[in-house]
């Protein structure tokens, strides 16, 4: 079947196209493997995109995802397709497949009927990929199973056929076989979600309501909010209400993304595309929101979606004070284009005002880190992550700690920190060395499956803290990157944990304080201990880096004092002489460290305390 034309494409006009007529689908997969080259192979095929106009990973539109390969926005396109003399828009949702997105995949997951379960041929079912199913099972989603990069000299489509069948209960001969690179079985996909992938449900007559599902920012227009209409119609000129702020505004623009925004007359029930209502504050589009006409309101919004928890925490402050209203505009914009981005206000004696920020893991901190740097020019310091924790004291209060300076003083009752039921998947040779890794990390062995004969599914509960840092390197690391991850939040557990302090001349410094298990409390004293007395300046008087906890001593280290040769004057003459100005010299340092400060200079805390000094 040829690829649809431009006289097919004009036939499908947004604001006519029957419900019967469309398919919203998305697709879900592990990283890596070959959604956006499917999704291109897609757009070539229907037509939306010029073969002048084509480039590799279309959809991905930010430069870190073209540089890293992956997908962090998720993206919608409508397409045109014709199957058996009828014309058909198909609304394509591109999800991200890193487990830090898995809230992108969620919203997506929501505004769709179908999903096509993307496997790569080659590497098998994966940790991700087994979340993100299950996560489309909830949503009652039609499952259309595909095997990709059948093209590859690796491939052994009909091992991981196998694999995909048993999972989901199917023959194997339901699984597709395609290849994005070359196109092959590309076009059977299309035909296929036509015929299994349901319609919307819709109601052109009930009262307008449209989802919110993501929105970005665009600094000549203003927000661009992506809807999914559910019931009504909407078109130019309408008044809109949002439903849990109450905020109305004149819709001055509404089309559909093809794969750039083309204008419309509007659209109607079942359909996906974006609104322009010049609206230039962030916090007035959010995502999740329900939106219906003002004259003529819905009674009560769409199931919004849950909220997304933050499971990392960390300090962002700009390296010069003055650029702070910039960082704070800068996460206001970014907060728009990724909902599950949170922060606060924070003040730190150390590092001057910022924000305290909360991710949904270490990769979504680093792009951040990242988009706010290259997007924004900004200089900015991140701190080490961290997580939080519930602390009972001896009088019963309970205070929420996400920062140890917020340790309570004083006998503590019980400490509560999160944690995560983890998913890893590895071939049946790892499983050994991965054990020993989760029970050096604390971890709690909840089971073990086997998916086939050489792939094993291990489920384990595991400490948040333990995994934020550097816990995917070593699992990566120790099974040759072939081990995945998955994980989610659990019920938190209560731990022995202990605040470490650090002394500087017998001084608190809160900025290096952090809570620890008991048992590594004095590896990082020493780590610590030894870090600072490398990038503190030597003084006019000796000074002890210490590190405590509560009174006890548990790690040293001595920065040794600047001395001036006293002696330098004296050739010769008696002993005496010289032992007193010795003495003298050794009574004015010891005065000195008594009404002495130190000064760290702020190298030595932008490298004790970044998160690339934690080996993240």
């Amino acid at each position: 079947m040829p690829a649809s034309t431009k006289s097919e494409i004009a036939e499908i006009q947004p604001a006519r196209t029957p419900a019967d007529r469309i398919r919203n689908f998305c697709i879900i997969a592990h990283i890596d493997h070959g959604k956006s080259t499917l999704a291109d192979r897609m757009l070539q095929l229907t037509g939306v995109v010029e073969e002048r106009d084509m480039r590799e990973q279309y959809l991905d539109r930010m430069d870190i995802e073209r540089e890293r390969g992956i997908t962090i926005k998720s993206q919608a396109v409508r397409m045109p397709w014709t199957v058996d003399g009828k014309a058909y828009a198909l609304n394509m949702i591109d999800t991200p497949g890193h487990v830090d997105f898995s809230y992108e995949v969620n919203r997506s997951l929501a505004a769709c009927e179908g999903a096509i379960l993307l496997v790569d041929a080659s590497q098998g079912i994966e940790a991700q990929t087994l979340a993100n199913l299950y996560m489309a099972l909830d949503n009652d989603l039609a499952i259309i199973p595909v095997l990709n990069k059948i093209d590859l000299p690796s491939a052994n489509p009909e091992a991981v056929a196998e694999e995909v069948a048993s999972l989901l209960g199917v023959d194997t001969d339901e699984c597709l076989a395609v290849s994005g690179k070359t196109g092959e079985g590309v076009q059977e996909l299309l035909d296929r979600i036509v015929r299994e992938v349901p319609p919307p449900v819709a109601d052109t007559s009930a009262p307008t309501r449209a989802m919110i599902f993501d929105s970005v920012y665009d600094t000549y227009r203003g927000v661009v909010t992506y809807v999914r209409l559910v019931d009504g119609t909407l078109k130019p000129r309408d008044r809109i209400q949002m439903m849990s702020t109450g905020a109305t505004h004149e819709l001055l623009e509404i089309g559909v993304i093809s794969p750039e925004p083309t204008p419309s007359q509007g659209l109607a029930a079942g359909e996906v595309g974006y609104l322009i209502t010049g609206v230039k504050d962030v916090r007035q589009s959010r995502v999740g929101d329900t939106a219906t006409l003002q004259n003529a309101p819905a009674a009560e919004p769409l199931p919004g979606y849950h909220d997304p928890k933050a499971m990392v925490f960390s300090g962002i402050y700009p390296i010069d004070g003055s650029d702070y209203p910039d960082l704070r505009d800068a996460l206001d914009k970014l907060k728009l284009n990724d909902a599950a981005l949170s922060y606060e206000p924070e003040n730190s004696v150390a590092l001057g005002f910022g924000f305290r920020c909360g991710f949904l893991g270490m990769l979504h901190l680093e792009i951040i880190r990242e988009r706010l740097e290259r997007e924004f020019d900004l200089d900015i310091i991140a701190t080490a992550p961290s997580v939080v924790y519930r602390v009972l004291t001896d009088s019963g209060e309970e205070i929420v700690v996400t920062n140890p300076s917020e340790f309570p003083e004083g006998k503590v009752k019980a400490i509560f920190e999160p944690t995560v039921r983890a998913t890893i998947l590895t071939p049946k040779d790892y499983v050994g060395t991965l054990m020993e890794l989760c029970q050096q990390r604390r971890g709690i062995m909840g089971g073990m499956d086997y998916l086939s004969a050489e792939r094993v599914e291990l489920h384990y509960q595991l400490p948040l803290a333990e995994i934020v840092t550097d816990f995917f390197d070593q699992l990566k690391s120790r099974t040759k990157g072939y081990a995945s991850l998955d994980y989610e939040s659990a019920e938190d557990q209560e731990a022995d944990l202990v605040k470490v302090d650090l002394l500087l001349n017998h001084e608190k410094v809160d900025a290096f304080s952090a809570i620890v298990h008991k048992d590594k409390a004095y590896p990082y004293g020493v780590e610590m201990t030894k870090k600072l007395k490398k990038l503190i300046p030597r003084q006019q008087f000796e000074i002890p880096v210490q590190a405590a906890i509560g009174q006890r001593i548990i790690a040293r280290e001595t920065i040794k004092a600047v001395r001036k040769d006293v002696l330098a004057k004296c050739y010769g003459g008696d002993i005496t002489r010289k032992r007193k100005l010795l003495e003298k010299q050794k009574e004015g340092k010891k005065r000195m460290k008594s009404i002495g400060r130190v000064d760290v200079p702020q190298e030595a805390f932008v490298a004790a305390l970044t998160s690339d000094s934690e080996g993240s």
